[in-house]
Parts: structure tokens; sequence; C-alpha cells
């Protein structure tokens, strides 16, 4: 992966509104709607709660536009229109997932550390530092170069860093643990005094 490339991954959407369909899609897998309904995009607005808050036709120029750039496939089958992404854009939507993680702080600490380790090798190098920089931006401290540590759950948000870098369970481990020794230090960084 090139550095154009990894800077890709992690940009900004330029619409919410394809956010917000990609992302849907993501999550619901392929929809379908009777391919005879001459009012095909009111159907779909009606079914996607995320997606009604846009103008009707900034939402059907919005799936023209995916279409068009091969991140959704709608296909007819049986008097049926279904519409699924494709490889191209369950990457897209996943992306997005990366970018609006975080990790979320409770009202009280149940008292645990939750530590990240992570050896993945040299020819994964990019995919490693992309990796270092989400954990910097969802939080986490260094202890040593490939131990990060926090305060707060977040093994969601490790398996999807996990599965969206295509890495193996060998390559990120998530501890959790009690004692750390002095602790001190840490409980100042994520104010826990």
């Amino acid at each position: 992966m090139t550095i154009r490339k990894y800077k890709y991954y992690f940009r900004k959407p330029k619409s919410a509104i394809v956010k917000d369909v990609l992302s849907w899609l993501l999550i619901a897998g392929a929809i379908y709607v009777a391919a005879s309904s001459p009012y095909f995009t009111v159907h779909l607005i009606r079914n996607i709660k995320k997606i009604k808050k846009y103008p009707r036709k900034k939402v059907y120029d919005t799936f023209y536009n995916l279409k068009r750039k091969g991140l959704i496939e709608v296909r007819r089958r049986n008097h049926q229109i279904y519409i699924g992404l494709t490889k191209k854009g369950k990457e897209v939507a996943g992306r997005f997932q990366i970018n609006d993680l975080e990790i979320k702080r409770p009202k009280r600490w149940d008292e645990k550390w939750r530590l990240v380790i992570f050896d993945i090798s040299q020819i994964k190098k990019l995919y490693r530092e992309a990796f270092r920089g989400k954990l910097k931006e969802l939080g986490f401290h260094p202890l040593q170069k490939s131990v990060w540590i926090h305060a707060f759950d977040c093994q969601a948000e490790i398996e999807l860093l996990r599965e969206f870098f295509g890495l193996s369970e060998k390559e990120i481990r998530l501890i959790v643990a009690i004692d750390i020794g002095d602790d001190s230090k840490l409980k100042e960084v994520f104010k826990l005094s």
C-alpha cells in the first residue's frame, strides 16, 4: 500500500449522504424493491430512515453516482430490484466506519487497563503505521513501541481495526489487566484521579 492509498483510506467523506447510504447498505446487506414500481426511489427512501432527511433528487443522484463508480450494484431478478455493495463499496463503507471510531468514556472507570500488543511484520509496514496512527487517534498511550494502553473498554474497536486491516489475532492482541504496576502517571493521562 502506498502513502497515497493510505491517505485515501482515512480521508473524510466529501458528502454525508454518500456516507449514510454506504453505511446503511453495509449494515443492511442487499435490499430489494419491487422493480415494477414506478415509485422506486420513493419506496427506497421510505425504507431507509437514515437517508429520509435528504431531498429525493439528491438520494437518486447519489445512488446513480455510486453505481457509476462501481460502489453499489443494482440487479433485477424475478420482478425485484436488488441493491447491494460491491467489494469496492464494502471497502469504502468500512473506511467510513474506521473514521468514525471513538472509545466512549464511561461514567465510572472499572479499574481495568486495556493493553494492545501488536507484532505486524515488516512486509505490512504501512498497515502497522496506519494501525499505530489509529491507536493515537483513539486516545491510546504508548507503553512500549508495540504496546499501547487505554483505560476504557475498546474490544469492539480493536476487533474492527483488526478486521479492517486484515490482520490476525496473533498480530494484534487485546489484553485486559487489573494490575500493571505503578499506574499513577497513566491515571493522570486518562484523568482518572
